[in-house]
């Protein structure tokens, strides 16, 4: 059973504590709540005593296990990652747009194969220019999601832009390419009654992109605005072991060691036990070191199979095997983060009985507590 509640609960567990991540689900939706400068602020007072901002946040009573069971029609049993169909690498078979993605390009081209095949109409995107605020958009053309593609590692209220597509009358069949926490928000709309949330049967495929963390804007703009000069078209964070965040400029590149960046990032993402948005149909990651020009693919469900499949035949993405040590490192840097949360959290509460804004049992978490105690937390 979803609680529904004003946002004066919103504001108080969550905003005031410290962790919201920005995902955008409470905006576009509420006359009380908006955006402004990288967070969410209350206008006035709301009066009224339930609402679906509330419902619908990451941080606010969250069941994984109701939720699995909803999406997946499985339990959640707090496994490396999550529901599984298939895990293999992929990139674009386009070199073009292998150039212009973050990555190697698996996305963008699925994004673009979605919208010229008729699985999507329309797709909600995030898009940022220089180091400005990036911001939820909805493409329905190859060329408005290429002006999409790169991330600037900065949290972004994405889902306000599918809460406006929801409502828009040539939206007929969405899809949302979005980061963990705003993954799971809209898993959370899912499996809301259909009367508090309309329109949500126009939802027609998530993909989640993995995440580590994602930094708080203000701050970090203005941290841009002393160390890089010029106009920012690109960010990259290679893998470990290069410690840096790069951005480049339209003359040059820049290295900025991560741990200047660091101090930035949002604090929710300390107490968020996802790196591989779980909730999502198909999941993509950076491929990580020696295999750095393709992409991490997890496949979850069977919608996003279709597409993966449609999409191998017609030879949009190239796939191939993922090395057991990759897929081995991806396993322990998110059963690492899932750790790291709950250790977050109950330093937090002061007590493993109180897990915030998560609810499960006691014995889903037990075997992580107990592991994290012997082994510690290690590196992701």
């Amino acid at each position: 059973m979803i609680e529904l509640k004003g946002c004066q609960e919103l504001e108080t567990k969550v905003i005031k504590e410290g962790l919201c991540s920005l995902c955008g689900a409470c905006v576009g939706m509420c006359p009380y709540l908006m955006v402004y400068q990288g967070r969410i602020v209350l206008r006035d007072i709301c009066t009224i005593s339930q609402g679906r901002c509330t419902a619908f946040c990451p941080k606010i009573s969250v069941d994984l296990e109701s939720l699995s069971q909803e999406i997946f029609s499985a339990p959640y049993t707090w496994d490396e990652l999550g529901m599984v169909q298939k895990v293999f690498m992929a990139r674009s078979a386009d070199a073009t747009v292998r150039a212009k993605a973050q990555d190697a390009g698996v996305v963008t081209a699925l994004t673009v194969f979605g919208l010229e095949q008729g699985f999507i109409d329309s797709a909600v995107l995030t898009l940022f220019k220089d180091k400005s605020l990036p911001k939820g958009v909805i493409a329905s053309s190859r060329q408005k999601v290429l002006e999409c593609t790169g991330s600037s590692y900065m949290g972004a209220p994405t889902i306000e832009a599918f809460n406006r597509a929801t409502q828009d009358d040539g939206c007929k069949n969405i899809g949302v390419i979005g980061t963990p926490c705003q993954v799971l928000a809209l898993a959370r709309m899912r499996a809301a009654p259909a009367e508090m949330c309309k329109n949500m049967d126009r939802l027609k495929l998530v993909v989640g992109l993995f995440c580590t963390w994602a930094l708080s804007y203000v701050d970090f703009a203005q941290f841009l605005e002393r160390e890089v000069p010029g106009h920012i078209v690109k960010y990259d964070v290679p893998p470990h072991p290069a410690n840096v965040l790069i951005a480049y400029t339209e003359k040059e590149r820049i290295d900025i060691p991560l741990e200047k960046v660091l101090p930035f990032v949002k604090p929710a993402c300390s107490m968020c036990s996802d790196l591989t948005a779980e909730f999502a149909d198909i999941s993509v990651g950076s491929g990580r070191r020696e295999v750095l020009d393709w992409n991490t693919v997890i496949v979850r469900t069977e919608r996003g199979m279709r597409l993966i499949d449609a999409a191998i035949k017609k030879g949009v993405i190239e796939t191939r095997d993922i090395p057991d040590e990759n897929l081995s490192r991806l396993k322990s840097a998110s059963a690492n983060k899932k750790k790291r949360a709950l250790k977050n959290i109950i330093q937090k509460t002061g007590s493993p009985d109180n897990l915030l804004y998560l609810k499960t049992r006691a014995e889903m978490v037990k075997p992580f507590l107990e592991e994290w105690e012997r082994e510690g937390i290690k590196d992701a």
